[in-house]
């Protein structure tokens, strides 16, 4: 039969759907879940080209490749960056519920406005990751009403729980919204340009089920041959009949080699394919093949998952030869490009173990941390010994990752074929063989940490050695781990103070030199938290203040933020000291740095502070609500952290909960060699047995207490729990009198008189302790005639965000009326009880 014209190019979107999408543009969150080949991407798509045409919308797609996290992290990134929203840049893939409710709100409050904001994110199933899903719940209950969040997939992602929970925020699209119904399939055929009689329309239905991919794969073979093909044919089959069979040897080569990209460009093409015709072979294949879509940046490519199969089982039968080469080429494309996790991945699949580890070594450690450490291992398993001592600068980044995985046999094992290598070959410099000593040194200093003497003399090794900076310790990194307190690190003993001082202050200059001041200002900070401890505020003050000025712009945020946390204990005992009472500016700036750990850092030093001075409604949330288990804390930093939550619990009253966790947190410190932490806790618990009255419990532990504290002069635990214990303390004082307890009591009631004031000075009435802290904060703005969008822009929330928490202030204030009257109310109320106060 003559061919006639057709057009399988078109795309339909029939007027049932049309009505199906219209909800979009309501709904917070849209759902489509559907099997592969429906025209999910294809609708929605579609319906976001209209809204982009209204002038005040924003687009913004995200598409997901694999099912690792950190690459669609970057695709994330990438997305928001074309769109001209640059905020996300500097951001880590979040990695906590703390961090995602960090990235949340930073969503919420960048984006807030009159532009309406579309963020579609297509094949979710193929990341696998459930967290993600648990956050897009989260995020849909805070977005404000501009912000539209569209996620398609093959698979449901949402439980029937989280369905109930979201309600009306929710509008699902399914199968049956996108497949087409009898009379849609009839529209569709005739736009293509097939005639079809009652029986064939009747034969398609049957076999395509309105299926998309199906119906169009069927008219293929229709105007191909003038019949359907046969039932028994599966959709791969029918697929590469229809799309790949039919073209030359060079169009099916092209689709074969090019079906391993997520993405790709021209440039690319022209790379990996080395056919200099690849451009006009892509040009022409995307005007004839609705399965290749050229995507919103105007320059990148994409194959539809259906071609994708295909392609990539076309490329399972090229010889072993070809394929090793192709996929070689992709990991130079990547390599060079910095997209080092995707190199590393085509390498591997390459068998090129030796341009793997290049790559490996060019990362750092830094995108590699991303993968499991299963994947790594299994690398290392089939690894060649010999490629593997190849590359020694390698190897030390693997050892350095190793550490942090807690691989402690194979970060050994690696250590034994760099000390191989170094001695074996003959094409390393003397000076080189140093270097990778001297940094397998500092890297293996890591497994004596918190024994600083035995580190010491792993740094002066290093650095006695090295004639350049590490390669596996970044400058910005953390230095502490995340905790507040260098001491609290590093005292390991009772009564070895002065030499683990003395060894901090040796050995740090060669540390700081072989890594470009990584934690500089560490052993200044240690020498201030110990004169402080010992109850020697002046010395403290100074050494404090020598440590601000020697980190003076120099990036070690970390030290910053720990000498915060000494300065904030300081100021209770010492007039003039620099600790800022009001944290909205100092937050401010750390969250355009968006490392949650920073900002873990600054709500513990908070959260002991109010908790010292008694004024439990001022804690950070994440510790008012003793929320620490949605935080992804590094294990030497979590006792710290528990123990400043141990203090957050005293100050509530809580204090069965403060002996029942301390009978868990007191091993712990103990495995880690963490004495300070320790003393903390016992004083913490026997404050909790104190107050429950039972004093001989609480006489117990204060006795072992002091025996711990006495050799290095540790007064502060003591004095800083002087309220509860005071009591207890007086009475074993008053048996065997010593100058130490002496001195703990009267500092104490000094210290105590001074908290007092300062909680009188900024305490609030009950009736507000109704209110959580970020309610509290929002009340106190409202009363400062703030708007709600200058309340959001303040506390960096949405507007709809403060909507909520404003109506929670309303509703459990008992507060009633129009807008006006309850803002009107509220400020009264607050200033009657001010007036009562003074």
């Amino acid at each position: 039969m003559s061919k006639k014209k057709y057009n399988l190019n078109t795309i339909y979107i029939s007027e049932r759907l049309q009505e199906n999408l219209k909800p979009i543009s309501q709904s917070a969150f849209t759902a489509v879940t559907a099997p592969m080949g429906y025209g999910k991407t294809t609708a929605i798509n579609w319906y976001l080209d209209k809204q982009s045409k209204n002038g005040n919308s924003c687009v913004i797609r995200i598409s997901i490749y694999s099912d690792n996290l950190s690459v669609f992290w970057q695709s994330v990134q990438k997305a928001f960056a074309f769109a001209g929203l640059d905020f996300l840049d500097n951001y880590s893939c979040p990695s906590d519920a703390a961090s995602a409710g960090m990235l949340a709100d930073e969503l919420c409050y960048s984006l807030s406005g009159q532009t309406s904001y579309y963020i579609f994110i297509d094949d979710f199933h193929l990341l696998g990751e459930p967290h993600v899903a648990d956050f897009f719940c989260m995020l849909v209950n805070r977005l404000p009403e501009n912000i539209h969040l569209i996620v398609s997939g093959r698979n449901a992602f949402l439980s029937g729980k989280e369905i109930l929970r979201l309600g009306k925020k929710l509008y699902q699209i399914h199968t049956r919204d996108l497949c087409l119904n009898r009379r849609e399939l009839s529209v569709y055929t005739h736009r293509c340009g097939a005639s079809l009689n009652e029986d064939q329309l009747n034969t398609l239905l049957y076999s395509s089920e309105g299926w998309f991919s199906a119906v169009y794969l069927n008219l293929c073979t229709f105007f191909e041959s003038g019949h359907f093909p046969d039932h028994t044919s599966n959709i791969y089959d029918m697929f590469s009949s229809a799309m790949i069979a039919p073209l030359s040897d060079a169009q099916q080569e092209f689709l074969t080699v090019m079906g391993l990209a997520d993405e790709f460009t021209v440039e690319m093409a022209l790379f990996i394919t080395g056919n200099p015709e690849a451009g006009q072979i892509l040009f022409l294949m995307t005007r004839q093949n609705a399965f290749i879509t050229p995507l919103s940046d105007g320059i990148s490519f994409r194959f539809h998952h259906m071609m994708k199969e295909c392609t990539q089982r076309a490329f399972a039968m090229l010889s072993h030869e070809k394929q090793t080469d192709f996929r070689n080429r992709y990991g130079q494309w990547y390599e060079s490009r910095g997209q080092f996790l995707q190199a590393l991945a085509a390498y591997n699949k390459a068998l090129n173990y030796d341009a793997a580890l290049a790559v490996i070594q060019k990362d750092a450690g830094i995108l590699l941390a991303s993968l499991s450490p299963e994947k790594v291992l299994a690398f290392l398993d089939v690894c060649p010994t010999e490629i593997l001592k190849n590359r020694p600068l390698a190897l030390l980044v693997l050892m350095r990752r190793m550490f942090t995985w807690h691989q402690i046999p194979k970060m050994l094992e690696l250590k034994q074929l760099l000390t191989d290598t170094i001695a074996e070959d003959n094409t390393l410099s003397e000076d080189e063989r140093k270097n990778l000593s001297g940094e397998c040194d500092l890297i293996m200093s890591f497994l004596m940490y918190n024994d600083i003497t035995g580190m010491s003399v792993l740094h002066r090794q290093a650095s006695s050695k090295m004639t350049r900076p590490a390669i596996s310790i970044r400058k910005t990194g953390s230095w502490t781990f995340g905790s507040p307190s260098v001491l609290m690190m590093f005292h390991r003993r009772s009564g070895t103070l002065d030499a683990e001082l003395t060894a901090m202050n040796e050995c740090m200059p060669h540390y700081y030199r072989i890594t470009q001041g990584h934690g500089q200002g560490a052993e200044l900070l240690m020498n201030a938290e110990a004169a402080f401890m010992q109850g020697n505020f002046s010395d403290a003050q100074i050494l404090l203040e020598q440590t601000y000025s020697t980190i003076a712009s120099n990036g070690q945020h970390n030290i910053s933020l720990c000498c915060d946390f000494l300065a904030a204990r300081l100021s209770l005992f010492q007039e003039g000291v620099t600790f800022v009472k009001n944290p909205e500016v100092k937050r401010k700036e750390l969250l355009s740095l968006h490392n949650m750990m920073w900002l873990n850092i600054f709500d513990s030093t908070y959260a002991y502070y109010y908790a010292l001075i008694r004024m439990p409604e001022k804690i950070p949330a994440l510790f008012k609500d003793h929320m620490l288990s949605t935080v992804s804390f590094l294990s030497p930093c979590r006792p710290m952290m528990e123990m400043i939550e141990n203090q957050v619990f005293l100050s509530q009253k809580m204090y069965a909960k403060v002996i029942g966790r301390s009978e868990t947190l007191l091993p712990f410190c103990e495995k880690m060699h963490y004495e300070l932490v320790s003393l903390h806790v016992q004083i913490q618990t026997a404050a909790a047995y104190a107050m429950l009255g039972k004093h001989h419990d609480a006489r117990q532990l204060l006795q072992k207490a002091l025996g711990h504290a006495m050799p290095d002069g540790f007064l502060i635990p003591f004095v800083e729990n002087y309220n509860y214990i005071k009591d207890v303390l007086g009475s074993i004082n008053s048996i065997t009198p010593e100058p130490f307890t002496d001195r703990i009591l009267s500092l104490g009631s000094v210290y105590e008189q001074h908290c007092l004031r300062l909680s009188s000075r900024n305490s609030r009435p009950e009736i507000l302790n109704m209110l959580n802290s970020r309610e509290a904060e929002i009340a106190a703005l409202i009363t400062d005639r703030l708007s709600n969008r200058e309340i959001a822009e303040r506390l960096f929330l949405s507007e709809g965000t403060v909507k909520q928490y404003v109506n929670q202030i309303y509703s459990k204030l008992m507060i009633n009326g129009d807008t006006r009257t309850k803002r009107k109310q509220l400020a009264e109320l607050i200033s009657s009880i001010n007036k009562g106060l003074t």
